[in-house]
């Protein structure tokens, strides 16, 4: 069971061990919804993510019999650095089996660390099977990622340090893959102190808990489609659920877009790399009411590949109308290109690239197309632009996204 003595015994084994990861207060975010909030950042946790916690608390638990066979688990990525850790501080070897989707600089932390990895599956759940087919024939001993209690205990003591950075808090928001760390989460919590409220979060596209909690226990869902590949599970533990149905006091749901935007402003106003799952406690904030309160959104990691970072930052920037394209067709005579250019510079826009392509009409003599990417100060901005242009006679059409940055 999930007690006070249990989680006191993984406080004090994490205690020499785990990074610094004081709370961080956001001017923005706090602005955002009125509310003070406080992040907390275990992107900046050793690993890069919370999963160290449960990983090394659940093999100081282990007989040394289990530890001579060899460890195994499944992870998109967080456990599996966590468990490469831990195994090589206790001499004990340890296979990883990884989605084939997992980001690169998830795959080679955890080589980094001395685990050998395999790459099986197309998802956590899938990966998890081949995973528990090793365990069985070689008999190696398997940490699960979060349906496990032990492990849930070691993820729990988030809490405590949430507690002593901020004792006044009224709300802690938890993101939701397998539950084990909402499950740890929520019950330290509650235990500290039953009057505050405990949010988990979760990606639309993979909405496992609150798909469980509807129906009153865990559900496999037919398939996960998220950019939150941290939490891409389709069935979250039997063993935690209860916990969760217990201690949590409810579940939001976050779009792949609000993921977007909200790594946009983690960028630039905290200067912090946090990956699509650490960012749904944050992308939250606006579905709460939470004005006045002391508000704690906990970033699971930031383990993210350079690839993933430039997507999103490109996305965001075209989302929020700070880079757009558009599409203008032109009579083939002298001074077109110029008028364009010269009406883009009145109105402050900031041309990235131009095509001119002769030979998108049948009479290229009579009509050219020009395509222009450029900069702007957001969507209110990029009207004003669009409006300029109709305004001088030229109908413009603004290019979707996926070919902006092509």
């Amino acid at each position: 069971m999930l007690t006070l003595t249990e989680f006191r015994q993984a406080r004090d084994l994490l205690s020499g061990i785990l990074s610094d990861t004081s709370l961080v207060y956001s001017p923005h975010f706090s602005k955002q919804c009125g509310a003070n909030v406080y992040l907390k950042p275990e992107n900046m946790q050793v690993t890069g993510a919370y999963k160290v916690r449960g990983a090394c608390f659940k093999i100081s638990t282990l007989t040394e019999e289990e530890k001579s066979r060899g460890l195994v688990t499944a992870s998109a990525g967080n456990h599996a650095q966590g468990v490469a850790f831990a195994a090589q501080r206790a001499g004990v070897p340890a296979t990883i089996v990884m989605p084939t989707t997992t980001p690169l600089v998830k795959v080679n932390n955890t080589k980094d660390y001395g685990a050998t990895v395999l790459m099986e599956g197309s998802c956590f759940d899938e990966s998890a099977a081949v995973a528990a087919r090793l365990s069985e024939e070689q008999g190696l001993t398997y940490i699960h990622p979060f349906n496990d209690l032990t492990v849930a205990t070691g993820q729990g003591t988030i809490a405590y340090e949430i507690f002593k950075d901020l004792p006044d808090v009224d709300m802690i928001l938890v993101p939701i893959g397998g539950g084990g760390l909402a499950a740890g989460v929520a019950t330290l919590t509650k235990l500290l102190n039953p009057n505050v409220k405990v949010y988990g979060v979760e990606p639309e596209g993979a909405a496992s808990m609150k798909a469980a909690l509807e129906q009153g226990g865990p559900v496999t869902l037919p398939s996960v489609n998220t950019i939150a590949d941290g939490v891409a599970v389709k069935t979250v533990g039997d063993k935690v659920f209860p916990y969760v149905q217990k201690n949590l006091d409810g579940i939001i749901t976050i779009s792949d877009d609000e993921l977007v935007e909200t790594f946009l402003d983690m960028m630039e106003k905290h200067k912090m790399v946090v990956e699509n799952s650490g960012l749904l406690t944050v992308a939250a904030l606006r579905h709460l009411d939470c004005r006045g309160k002391f508000v704690v959104p906990i970033l699971s990691g930031g383990n993210m590949d350079v690839i993933t970072m430039s997507s999103l930052i490109q996305h965001g920037l075209i989302h929020r109308g700070r880079v757009f394209t558009f599409s203008v067709m032109l009579p083939d005579q002298p001074g077109e290109l110029l008028n364009i250019a010269r009406i883009v510079a009145e109105q402050q826009g900031n041309i990235i690239k131009l095509e001119h392509n002769q030979f998108v009409s049948i009479n290229r003599q009579a009509e050219v197309e020009l395509r222009v990417t450029l900069e702007a100060f957001g969507n209110e901005h990029k009207n004003a632009i669009v409006k300029a242009m109709e305004d001088r006679g030229y109908p413009v059409r603004i290019v979707p996204a996926t070919a902006t940055f092509g």
